[in-house]
């Protein structure tokens, strides 16, 4: 029963971590898998959409300046 508890917890973190970069992030899809089933969880990380990446600012001085 014991091996049972440690295989759904895995599952559940397969899933959080497969939602790392997705809009709600580890936690929550964590425990999105362990409230209904590492089955729904990782359908609604498929569905849902990626984290928008703010685009990376130039560390360099403007030419000319």
């Amino acid at each position: 029963m014991v091996v049972m508890w440690i295989i759904y917890a895995a599952l559940c973190a397969l899933v959080g971590y497969l939602g790392r970069e997705r809009k709600l992030g580890f936690w929550l899809y964590f425990g999105i898998s362990v409230l209904l089933s590492p089955l729904m969880g990782i359908i609604i990380v498929l569905v849902s959409e990626k984290k928008k990446v703010a685009p990376e600012m130039d560390d360099e001085a403007p030419a000319g300046a």
